[in-house]
């Protein structure tokens, strides 16, 4: 039987990733994406409910979000308005639509905000205190699905994945916008300096790729009510990343800090523990980093 799994942020660096996977058959050979078109706003209830019902999904990812932390915290009220109300419209709208499939919210690491040193790596355990309007609105909204699930038996699952990077993602986010300007030094574009922020931060990085496989194994195989982390488990600075990236592209450039792109509300230091994942749907993350860099790279120069 043909499954009808709807996407929304289909239109995303995320969305475009997992759409590709649908198609390959990563989610199973009777899978049918339904992609959320990109100019429909999950504020406008009356059209999402129209949309739930005209496309008829029986199992559904929520990526849709506004993302973009400075955003977030520049403009809280519309962060919120997305990713809260946006949700609350979603799950209305599958209630009346008769939905009784399996529901993947994808929320994020962020949501634990500031973690003492010594309770690192996070899981699924670990206590959340959302350090910014983004993360909290991303906790509200988790909390939102969970008490859909339980009040009309629906499965709901929560993912919450840490940083993940691939081939064509936003400058706005620090791996890609370090592409750029390796890129552009190499190609003689731009003088030899990187703009950076805290470069000593550490953050637990993941291909796209590997997240979206690990989207396919817990709408799959994981288990209602759950909250499932998705990382590396490896921690690494900027810095390193920096590092990694001039070395595989040939640039030496100079590191210079700009006070614009600093975050003093930041955690410094974070890495997820996923072993709950792997143990209940037998993900794991399995491209090499080499590889993750060179495809970002790559992306970047065929622009």
């Amino acid at each position: 039987m043909t499954s009808r799994l709807l996407v929304t942020g289909a239109s995303g660096f995320v969305g475009g990733h997992l759409l590709a996977a649908v198609k390959a058959g990563d989610f199973g050979s009777e899978v049918q994406p339904i992609a959320w078109p990109s100019g429909k706003d999950l504020r406008d209830e009356l059209a999402v409910a129209a949309f739930v019902s005209e496309s008829g999904p029986t199992d559904v990812i929520h990526l849709a979000a506004q993302s973009f932390v400075p955003r977030a915290i520049a403009q809280p009220k519309e962060t919120y308005e997305i990713n809260v109300i946006g949700t609350l419209n979603l799950l209305e709208a599958l209630s009346a639509s008769g939905f009784k499939g399996r529901f993947l919210y994808v929320s994020s690491g962020d949501v634990y905000g500031r973690v003492a040193l010594d309770s690192l790596p996070v899981d699924h355990v670990t206590v959340p205190c959302p350090g910014n309007p983004y993360a909290s609105s991303k906790l509200a909204a988790e909390e939102l699905c969970l008490q859909w699930g339980r009040r009309t038996g629906r499965d709901v699952l929560i993912a919450r994945p840490f940083n993940h990077i691939g081939p064509g993602q936003s400058a706005d986010f620090v791996v890609s916008s370090l592409a750029h300007q390796v890129v552009a030094i190499k190609q003689g574009r731009q003088s030899p300096v990187i703009d950076v922020g805290d470069i000593e931060a550490t953050r637990d990085f993941t291909d796209v790729r590997d997240v979206v496989a690990a989207y396919a194994a817990i709408l799959a195989s994981g288990r209602p009510q759950r909250r499932y982390l998705v990382g590396s488990g490896v921690e690494r600075t900027v810095a390193q990343v920096l590092q990694h990236m001039q070395s595989l592209a040939g640039t030496a450039a100079e590191v210079r800090v700009d006070p614009a792109r600093l975050r003093p509300s930041d955690q410094r230091r974070m890495v997820a523990d996923a072993t709950q994942t792997t143990l209940d749907t037998g993900w794991r993350p399995k491209i090499e980093f080499d590889q993750t860099l060179n495809d970002i790279l790559t992306s970047v120069r065929n622009k």
